[in-house]
């Protein structure tokens, strides 16, 4: 039996767009490539917001985030974490030689503006970088505030990790002023797992030509040189059965409305979040709460595993918690194609088996 996924990633994937991937292959020193790839980026811009450039990459985001600590950190790198996905790019740093301090806040509490204003006004850092939604602990952090921030610190390279978030939610890269906004293919976008993508701005360009050693497969300077000497074509070989299925997903976001896909997902937030403190009790706070997944504590201490195995015999999977917070949390994810009836009946069966 197919579990339908409330795990944050992968995600559950339409069976027309999972057909796209059987797509017959093409050479991708064509020009029809070009032109898949190029098409491509064209309808990234509009749903991240950006005139800057849309590198493609066959990997997952970690990919692109250690890519961009690498790539564009001339002095020092400031990271900032709120889980463990900030904490893996701190260790992307450190492995790679690139100098960078952590700055953590409490498991469930949000990156805020002040943290990152005394951090930069020290002058110690020239890349920043920020989770915008953090999946382990459900905090999406107010990248509104923490962006007037770094606007005030022009050479400062600002990355944002959209990674579970972007198709989600509104992400203004430009308005925000993000230098690098990476994602990931199996979630918001709802397609499988394999893909990253980043919008490279000028500032990050001329960042990366002062770094010598950027290392290669994600050298994101050359990704943006090759594309431009080459038509929307890349160094490596790119996964072309994702670029299919990634186009025609776009043009099915398109099709949604942008803002009828970011209203459905804060609509099932909303849902999950009324009913998590109903029955149990929201680790982060509501105004930091995340619009794609919600981290629910487990007040009732219950097996969450074997919750699990139930929902499977019914054909549903929701996620244990992730890291320090595997027995006190369980996840619920609402991102991608989800829709808001399908998610009222997973909670509902929970409750059925939980009997609540």
């Amino acid at each position: 039996m197919h579990k339908k996924l409330f795990i944050p990633g992968p995600v559950d994937v339409r069976e027309d767009v999972l057909l796209k991937m059987a797509t017959p292959q093409i050479g991708h020193r064509t020009k029809d490539a070009s032109a898949l790839q190029r098409g491509i980026s064209e309808k990234l811009r509009k749903l991240m917001y950006t005139e800057n450039e849309i590198l493609l990459s066959t990997s997952s985001g970690s990919g692109l985030m250690e890519g961009a600590v690498r790539s564009c950190t001339r002095k020092r790198a400031a990271i900032f974490s709120v889980g463990a996905f900030g904490d893996r790019w701190y260790k992307m740093a450190t492995a790679n030689n690139v100098p960078a301090d952590i700055f953590k806040s409490e498991l469930g509490q949000p990156t805020t503006p002040e943290m990152v204003e005394e951090a930069l006004a020290t002058g110690k850092y020239d890349l920043i970088t920020i989770t915008h939604n953090e999946t382990s602990t459900g905090i999406m952090n107010p990248v509104d505030e923490i962006a007037e921030v770094v606007k005030k610190y022009p050479e400062v390279v600002f990355c944002l990790d959209t990674v579970s978030s972007l198709g989600g939610t509104k992400i203004e890269v430009d308005k925000l002023g993000v230098d690098i906004c990476i994602t990931s293919t199996q979630k918001c976008l709802g397609l499988p797992a394999g893909m990253s993508i980043c919008s490279f701005s000028e500032k990050a360009k001329n960042a990366a030509e002062q770094v010598e050693h950027r290392g290669l497969y994600f050298d994101l300077l050359e990704l943006y040189q090759y594309i431009q000497d080459k038509d929307y074509q890349y160094p490596s070989t790119p996964s072309l059965a994702h670029m299919f299925a990634l186009d025609y997903q776009l043009d099915n976001i398109v099709a949604e409305g942008f803002e009828n896909r970011f209203a459905r997902h804060l609509e099932m937030a909303k849902i999950t979040r009324e009913w998590a403190n109903k029955h149990f009790e929201m680790l982060a706070e509501e105004k930091y709460a995340s619009n794609t997944l919600t981290t629910v504590k487990n007040t009732r201490d219950i097996s969450v595993s074997d919750l699990n195995k139930e929902l499977g015999k019914r054909g549903y999977m929701i996620s244990n918690g992730y890291g320090k917070l595997k027995d006190v949390t369980f996840r619920i994810a609402h991102m991608a194609d989800t829709q808001v009836e399908e998610l009222k009946t997973l909670l509902s069966v929970i409750e059925e088996i939980l009997g609540l």
